[in-house]
């Protein structure tokens, strides 16, 4: 087994972020690789990615790939042994209620977003990824909240938080040292998700989209989101299992 890796410093570690091409994914790349790490982004889209490392410059590497794949979360954990790992990919999901639904646009996100958690976090346990390390995986606050127009959208997010903590009883119980930390961030405009999700129940209320948003108070934003990740894997101290994040800052889930 690896060495245990220094708590608080990724400075000359790598980090894997999936979904990193966009929304949130993209701040957690912007911010890890501020701290000092190498970070491969995983996306589907190429072009996307190729912007994020225009802007990071040398401590980005671009993959476009299907991070839902089971065979990605193996070759990329084996091939880069990251400190880091940060599961952000996901997809959007139909705004529309649920007898306008059909199976396949309502299972959208059990089949990415959760497959994705499984593979990724099934892998980091069997293999294992160096004690010290990290796995954070992004659910939403709709895994408490609930989303009725988005299909199993909510459900799926609150698998991937039950997933993750189930994660981090396992490695507790084979001293592991392995984190494993789910997030839920609140409904936001500030991604290509959130703005369509907030525009769905803007016209749901009866309201235009800037109301509805100024009922929902100050807007989290993928920078707050790369910040608190970031506080995650590199605190010193243990970090609940799930966690809820707002633009005030991240708490535990009670």
């Amino acid at each position: 087994m690896n060495e245990t890796t220094k708590p608080g410093d990724l400075r000359g570690t790598t980090s894997i972020v999936t979904g990193a091409g966009r929304g949130f994914g993209r701040g957690v790349a912007r911010a890890l690789a501020a701290a000092g790490a190498h970070v491969v982004g995983v996306a589907r889209t190429g072009v996307q990615l190729d912007a994020v490392r225009d802007e990071i410059g040398g401590r980005f590497t671009a993959v476009a790939a299907d991070a839902a794949d089971p065979a990605t979360a193996s070759r990329l954990l084996h091939e880069y042994r990251p400190r880091t790992v940060v599961l952000c990919a996901g997809a959007a999901p139909r705004m529309s209620p649920v007898q306008d639904q059909t199976w396949e646009t309502f299972s959208e996100n059990w089949n990415v977003d959760v497959a994705q958690a499984f593979h990724w976090i099934r892998e980091a346990l069997r293999r294992p990824l160096t004690p010290g390390s990290s796995v954070i995986a992004i659910s939403s606050g709709a895994a408490i909240n609930g989303s009725p127009l988005s299909g199993g959208y909510a459900g799926a997010k609150a698998t991937v938080r039950l997933i993750t903590s189930y994660a981090a009883v396992e490695s507790e119980r084979a001293e592991l040292g392995i984190r494993f930390v789910s997030v839920l961030p609140q409904l936001t405009p500030a991604t290509d998700l959130g703005a369509a999700a907030v525009a769905a129940y803007a016209e749901r209320q009866g309201v235009d989209a800037d109301t509805f948003v100024r009922s929902m108070g100050p807007a989290l934003t993928p920078e707050q989101v790369g910040k608190s990740v970031l506080e995650i894997a590199t605190a010193a101290h243990p970090v609940h299992h799930a966690n809820t994040l707002t633009a005030a800052g991240i708490s535990p889930l009670a």
